[in-house]
C-alpha cells in the first residue's frame, strides 16, 4: 500500500476565509478566553507585517490595527476535516481523518484507474487550491510515516520501504510529531533523530518513554498493515454558513453561495451521485426562509445549479436581514452524465436541452415550462393535453390507426373532385358525457394534386368531407 498524506496546516482559518471576498487586509484566527484573546492562525498578508501564531491579538493589533478578525471553532475544523474526506473519497475508496489537520488516503489501488502519483499528486493540489486549502502531501508506504514526512518536507513521495526507513532516519526527534514523549528531553539526552532513537534497547526505551512511543515507531517503520477507522460518506448534505453581519439583499450572498454550491457538488462527486431537491435556507434573527429547488433530472455541475439558485434567490423578497445560509440536500439519486457525440459541433453559447430546459423553469417559473402529452380522448381534437415538465399525470393513450403530424385547428370543407380513397372507414363515435357529441367516419384520402389527407364524413357516407389533417 501507498498512503497519501494531505496535511492542512490553516484547516480551521481557510475554512472561514473561503467563504470571504478577499479585502486585501490581514485577516487572523483568534482563540483563548475574552481577557486574553491569542491568534490561533494567520494568513499570508498577516505573516508579511510580522504577526506569528500564539501572539496575543492586543500586540498584533498594535502592529497592525486593520485586521479582519474571525473566531475559531474547533467544531468547525472538524466539519472541514470531514468535508475534505468527502472530496478525497473521489480518489480512493480508503480514506481516514484519523489524525487532525490531516486526511489520508491509499493512492496505489487508485493507478490503474487515474494513473501514477505524479498525476494524482498534480489533481490534488489543483482541486485544494480551488476549494481554497493550504495544503502539504507527502507519500510513504505507512500512514504513519506520511504523516511525519509531510511536516518536513512538502511533495516527498517515497515509494519502497528502504528508501522510507532511510528517510525517517534522518528526521529529527523534535520533527517526528513523537506522542506523548518529552522530545525535548530526548534532545537533551543527545538522541537527536529518528535513526539514533531506533538505536536504543527496547527495554529500557519502553521504561524510560513508555509504551506509545515503541508502538509509534513499529507503526511508521511497518510494512503499512495499520488498521485505520476509514472514513464512510454521509446519506445527505447539510451545510450551515454563518455570515458574520446582516445582509439585506440578495447580491452580497451570492459569494458565499457559490461557495456552497461548489461543496455540494463536491460532495455529489464524491457519492457519484447527483441532486434533484435540495432547499436554500434563509436564516433570520426571528426566523427563517426556505427556497426550494426542484430539478426534473438529477445534477451536479456547479455552474448549472448556481445558476438556478441565484434566480431563485432574485426572485424570493428578502423581508428580514440575512444572518446564515444552510444547504440542505436530502434525496441524492444516480446521476448519468448525458451523452455526447465525439466531434461536438454545437456552438459553445448553444446549451444542452436539460440545462435549458432547468434555466426557462427558474427565470420564467415552473408551470410556464410544460410538454404535450396524450389524452385517452379519441375525439382528435381532445386527445392531447398540456401538462407541466416533469408532471407524468397524463393517461396512456390506446392504439389506434396513424393519425396526421399536421393536425388542423379546426375542421374545413375539403372539395377536390377526384378524391380516391386510400383507407377507412374509422369510426368515431365520443362525446356524449360532455354534450360535444362526435359521430364521424375517418378516411385517408388522396386529392388530385397527390396530398394525403386526413377527413371525415357523416356515418355512412362518402360525401361532404370535412378535412382534419395532412399526413407528411
Amino acid at each position: 500500500m501507498l498512503w497519501a498524506c494531505i496535511l492542512l496546516p490553516r484547516l480551521a482559518l481557510d475554512g472561514v476565509l473561503r467563504h470571504q471576498a478577499d479585502s486585501g487586509r490581514p485577516r487572523v484566527l483568534i482563540t483563548g478566553p475574552s481577557q486574553r484573546r491569542l491568534l490561533h492562525s494567520i494568513d499570508a498578508a498577516a505573516a508579511e507585517v510580522g504577526l506569528k501564531a500564539g501572539m496575543a491579538l492586543t500586540a498584533a493589533q498594535a502592529l497592525h490595527p486593520d485586521l479582519g478578525i474571525f473566531a475559531h471553532d474547533a467544531k468547525d475544523e472538524e466539519r472541514w476535516q470531514r468535508f475534505l474526506a468527502a472530496w478525497a473519497y473521489r480518489f480512493s475508496s480508503k480514506v481516514s481523518t484519523c489524525w487532525p489537520g490531516c486526511v489520508l488516503l491509499e493512492v496505489e489501488a487508485s493507478f490503474s484507474l487515474l494513473g501514477p502519483w505524479p498525476h494524482i499528486e498534480a489533481r490534488l493540489r489543483e482541486e485544494l487550491t480551488e476549494l481554497g486549502f493550504c495544503h502539504r502531501i507527502a507519500l510513504a508506504p505507512t500512514p504513519a510515516a506520511a504523516r511525519v514526512l509531510v511536516g518536513v518536507h512538502d511533495g516527498l513521495a517515497v515509494l519502497h520501504p528502504q528508501p522510507m526507513t532511510r528517510a525517517l532516519d534522518q528526521i529529527s526527534v523534535l520533527e517526528a510529531w513523537l506522542p506523548d514523549t518529552d522530545s525535548q528531553a530526548l534532545w537533551r539526552m543527545g538522541i537527536r533523530s529518528l535513526g539514533a532513537l531506533r538505536q536504543l534497547p527496547r527495554a529500557a526505551l519502553r521504561q524510560r518513554a513508555g509504551v506509545a512511543l515503541l508502538s509509534w515507531l513499529d507503526r511508521m517503520y511497518d510494512d503499512g498493515t495499520e488498521a485505520l477507522p476509514l472514513y464512510a460518506p454521509p446519506d445527505r448534505f447539510d451545510q450551515r454558513l454563518e455570515l458574520g453581519h446582516e445582509v439585506e439583499h440578495s447580491t452580497a450572498l451570492l459569494f458565499p453561495l457559490r461557495r456552497l454550491i461548489q461543496d455540494l457538488c463536491t460532495f455529489l462527486s464524491s457519492r457519484d451521485g447527483g441532486v434533484q431537491h435540495f432547499v436554500l435556507r434563509l436564516e433570520h434573527e426571528r426566523g427563517q426562509h426556505d427556497i426550494a429547488v426542484k430539478l426534473l433530472s438529477p445534477e451536479r455541475d456547479t455552474a448549472v445549479l448556481f445558476e438556478l439558485v441565484r434566480h431563485r434567490l432574485e426572485q424570493a423578497r428578502i423581508e428580514q436581514p440575512v444572518v446564515a445560509l444552510r444547504l440542505l440536500a436530502r434525496e441524492l439519486p444516480p446521476f448519468v452524465p448525458a451523452l455526447r457525440e465525439l466531434f461536438d459541433l454545437r456552438d459553445r453559447q448553444q446549451l444542452p436541452w436539460p440545462q435549458l430546459r432547468e434555466r426557462l423553469r427558474a427565470r420564467l417559473g415552473d408551470e410556464v415550462v410544460g410538454q404535450v402529452s396524450v389524452h385517452g380522448d379519441p375525439r382528435p381534437e381532445r386527445a392531447w393535453c398540456w401538462q407541466a415538465e416533469g408532471d407524468h399525470a397524463g393517461t396512456q393513450a390506446p392504439s389506434r390507426p396513424p393519425r396526421p403530424l399536421w393536425l388542423l385547428s379546426q375542421p374545413i370543407p375539403l372539395r377536390d373532385p377526384r378524391l380516391r380513397i386510400l383507407s377507412g372507414p374509422e369510426r368515431l363515435e365520443s362525446g356524449w358525457w360532455d354534450g360535444e357529441d362526435a359521430r364521424r367516419d375517418y378516411y385517408v384520402l388522396e386529392t388530385s394534386r397527390g396530398q394525403r389527407a386526413w377527413a371525415f364524413a357523416a356515418p355512412g357516407e362518402q360525401s361532404h368531407w370535412m378535412l382534419h389533417g395532412w399526413f407528411a
